[in-house]
């Protein structure tokens, strides 16, 4: 099969799922190495979330392999879910609910690309054995493109610094 051939939707949605999986991988590492829970914070999980939403949904659209529902379409519904719940654990104000929904969802987002990236016959493995210089090619712009965004929220949005209380004599 010739990668990234044929317009198929399939083939599309095969192509998002293995961008949104990048994105969804690289944003959490960011926000979870900071100490601020800043602007630039809900920038990048929102990023996070909007990727992690197309993960889970285009994951929906791929049945290549097996022609039904399976244990990752699965996944993806719970995934889609518990990052939707530490979304609302925010908004509430219920932090740790939040960062044990949200560092799930990543981990558990990393456990699964991993392991379709080692069954055999996927779309993804049979990229990095046919075509490994087109794969790594693909996955350094993808890492590229992720770091630039983040460093633009870093140096752009980050922490909105206060002008200093005047003094009035």
């Amino acid at each position: 099969m010739e990668p990234f051939g044929g317009e198929t939707f399939e083939h599309v949605m095969i192509i998002l799922h293995a961008t949104a999986g990048t994105v969804a991988v690289l944003l959490p590492a960011v926000n979870l190495l900071r100490r601020r829970k800043d602007r630039a914070h809900r920038w990048i999980g929102r990023s996070w979330v909007v990727a992690m939403y197309l993960l889970c949904t285009s994951g929906m659209f791929i049945y290549s392999m097996t022609g039904g529902f399976t244990l990752f379409h699965a996944l993806a519904l719970f995934t889609f879910v518990t990052t939707t719940l530490g979304v609302l654990a925010i908004r509430r104000g219920r932090v740790r609910a939040h960062v044990g929904n949200m560092v799930g969802s990543w981990l558990g987002a990393i456990g699964a690309g991993t392991a379709a990236a080692l069954v055999p016959g996927r779309q993804i493995t049979a990229w990095m054995i046919g075509t490994p210089a087109t794969f790594w090619t693909v996955v350094a712009l993808i890492v590229l493109a992720t770091t630039a965004w983040t460093a633009w929220v870093l140096l752009r949005i980050g922490p909105r610094v206060r002008p200093a209380a005047r003094v009035t004599a």
